[in-house]
């Protein structure tokens, strides 16, 4: 197998840092120049389908694209440690913060990087205010993260789950334009602090 990576892209990151949390190490790391356009060319287009990144290709016939997908595949495959649920009712809490943690958190930040970071320009035609408006929507969102976190020391469960690497990766890649959860935010900030001295942090960065 292989994984079309970018360094600088938080989506690929998810799936490295899930590798690395997995141990899985023989998958090839393809990176993929998007300052350069490559993912946007008909080689990779005619892989992926999409230009996007990650992509991991299984064999010459087949390449699953978005994160989380990638990260499900990888777990029927290596199912230990379990990131994903065991049982129907975990799986079902797992998969529902794995939501908030992409769509209200991650997504946004993203939103916010993309449309205000000068080096993304390249590759988005930026517009201000979507940049605050996301920024706004996911400081909000990070004070039901810190609600959740007052109880708990993961988001999703009682050990690390893919809710976190979504919710990590995001706030992490904010850093471009100086993101960081407010001081008051103690929950937040404990379990941020324990996410970024995981041995998975460093994977691939």
């Amino acid at each position: 197998m292989k994984l079309y990576d970018s360094r600088r892209a938080p989506n690929p990151r998810r799936v490295r840092w899930f590798m690395a949390e997995k141990g899985i190490e023989d998958i090839e790391i393809v990176d993929v120049d998007i300052f350069g356009g490559q993912h946007r060319q008909p080689d990779y287009l005619a892989k992926a389908g999409l230009a996007n990144v990650p992509a991991l290709e299984i064999d010459e016939t087949t390449c699953i694209t978005e994160s989380v997908a990638i990260c499900r595949y990888l777990e029927s495959l290596v199912p230990e440690p379990n990131l994903f649920g065991r049982g129907p009712l975990e799986t079902a809490v797992i998969e529902m913060w794995t939501r908030r943690a992409e769509m209200l958190l991650s997504t946004p930040l993203m939103m916010a990087v993309r449309h205000s970071h000068p080096a993304l320009a390249a590759i988005e035609t930026q517009v201000p205010e979507v940049a605050e408006t996301n920024r706004k929507a996911a400081e909000r969102a990070l004070k039901v993260f810190d609600r959740r976190l007052a109880e708990s020391e993961f988001i999703a469960a009682d050990r690390l789950t893919i809710a976190d690497i979504l919710a990590v990766t995001g706030i992490d890649f904010a850093r471009m334009v100086r993101f960081r959860p407010a001081e008051e935010l103690t929950h937040v900030n404990r379990w941020l602090k324990a996410m970024m001295e995981r041995p998975a942090a460093k994977a691939g960065v």
